[in-house]
Order: structure tokens, then sequence, then C-alpha cells
């Protein structure tokens, strides 16, 4: 059996959670337009007949303002040492660009095999796209230029036939029935935390915290409170909405993934808090009880 680690590395919005969650048929990663929307490294385990192959979702690597992507791009640039295929995701309808580049030398520190994939296909002419492809080999020794569509699942059945080919044999590290890493209670803020990215629009920063207070299985049904930390008083206000109904659209949207995802009948509570610096949010973090992979 072929078993491997396999890394999905790029800028933000290239698609790498769009993939992960095509790859492993499930919607495992949050996803939405705006920028730093993983926050986490998110292992998702791919299992069938032949092989077993941990996808690492990671977080965009753009050029940092605040301490927070710095903290991303770090978390990103060390798991080029830590499996065996990077998968370096381009935006194909956009091109390659200085980002993109900046990315590539980062790589040529690293020693995995590189694969360059071409994403979102669906969006640019099939000239362009064979031109792309050329320019593409002077950039770097890539071990594969696969074109893919990971919306539409283009191309996926070519990606996972090449890292089998390239994947060491070896035992099982999971399960067959594993799906990922981390937590239940994690899965449940980021649930959240995708609902208000994409419901608050641009009126809310990525900055945005979710914890997972209470996580208590009953029989068949999920009660469930995730606390919305914000860092100012008039982002509470636009969270919560007018006389409540944005925060009632939030968890509705959220407890309507949550139960298809956990197969149970959920009850969710959701609230928000503001509490201005992370380190009393690390504070509160402690008082609470809860762990890092709580919160996103």
């Amino acid at each position: 059996m072929k078993v491997g680690f396999v890394s999905l590395v790029g800028r933000p919005n290239v698609g790498k959670s769009t993939l992960l969650n095509a790859l492993l048929n499930v919607k495992l990663a949050i996803t939405s337009e705006k920028a730093g929307t993983t926050r986490n490294i998110i292992q998702g385990i791919y299992n069938d007949s032949e092989s077993q192959i941990i996808f690492v979702d990671t977080p965009g690597i753009k050029k940092p303002i605040h301490k927070l992507e710095t903290v991303l791009n770090r978390k990103s640039y060390q798991s080029f040492e830590e499996v065996d295929i990077v998968l370096f995701l381009v935006d194909a309808s956009t091109g390659i660009g200085r980002g993109d580049e900046f990315i590539l030398k980062k790589l040529e520190q690293g020693h995995s095999k590189v694969y360059l994939l071409l994403n979102k296909i669906d969006k640019l002419p099939k000239e362009k796209l064979l031109s792309m492809i050329e320019s593409s080999k002077d950039l770097y020794p890539f071990e594969e230029i696969i074109p893919i569509s990971a919306l539409k699942k283009d191309n996926l059945k070519d990606l996972l036939t090449c890292l089998k080919r390239d994947l060491e044999e070896g035992e099982p590290l999971f399960g067959e029935e594993e799906l990922t890493n981390v937590s239940s209670r994690f899965l449940a803020s980021e649930m959240v935390r995708e609902k208000v990215l994409l419901l608050t629009h641009d009126e809310v920063p990525h900055s945005v915290t979710c914890y997972t207070e209470v996580f208590e299985e009953e029989g068949e049904s999920l009660h469930i409170s995730v606390l919305i930390v914000v860092d100012r008083e008039n982002l509470k206000k636009i969270i919560i909405g007018k006389q409540g109904s944005m925060l009632k659209e939030i968890g509705t949207r959220a407890r309507y993934d949550m139960e298809r995802f956990f197969g149970k009948k959920v009850f969710l509570e959701t609230y928000v808090k503001v509490i201005e610096s992370w380190r009393d949010q690390e504070k509160m973090l402690l008082e609470l009880g809860l762990k890092n992979d709580d919160m996103v």
C-alpha cells in the first residue's frame, strides 16, 4: 500500500481547501473568498484499496502585515519539510505572479517532491492554459504539472494516480474510518466561523475567533455551544445584527452543516464576546479549560 503525507500550499484563495474537500468527497475544511480563511493545519485522510494519503491543508502564504499573518506563514513553511510531496496550487485564471514566485523560492529550500497544480482551469481558454504549462516548466523542476479544477473535480483522478506512483510503500498510519486529525469541537468552531465570514462579507475581518465551549453527545443528538470572539464592540453589533437576526442566521446555517457532517440532531447555541487582546483571549481559554484545538 502507498502511504504518505501530501501538503497543499499556495497563496490565499487559490483553492487549497476546496481541493481537500473534493479529494475526500466531504466538506472538511471551510472555504470563503476572504484571505486567511484557513488558520490551522488540517489533515484529511484519503483511503482506498491501494493507498492511504494524508493531505495537509495549510494557511495561504502572503506578505505579512499583521502578527497573525506571520504566524500563519510560518505554519505553512513548516509543512514543506514534514511531508513527502508538496502540491503547489496556483490560480490559473490569474497566472503565476510575484507571490507565487516567492513561494517557489521557499520550496527550493525543502527536500520534498513538488507538483504544480494549475487550478481553476474552467476559467480560462485552452490555448492560454497550454501556454502557461509550457512557461511553468522553466520556473522549477516540478515532478508534475497538472491542470485541475478543484471546484468541478476535473483531473483529480490523474492527480491521485501520480501521487500513488510517487509515494513509498508502507503500513497505514490511521484506521480506515478516520477522516481527520482534528477534534469534533474544532470542526464545530470552524463551521460557525465560516458562516460569520460568509454572511458579514468585508465588514468583519478574518481575525474573528471561535471557541467551542460545549460539545456534549446525548444519544442521537449533540448539544454544542460556540463563542464568537471579536476585538471591537462595533464588530459584535454587526455579527449580532438587528434584533439578533444575523447571529440567528449564522447559527441556522452552521447547525445545518453540523447535522450533515456529524449525522445527528444538533442543538446549537452561539453568542458573541468582545476581547481586545490576544493575551486576554489566551487567558480566557485557560479559564474555560479549553485546548488550542478547540479554537480557530
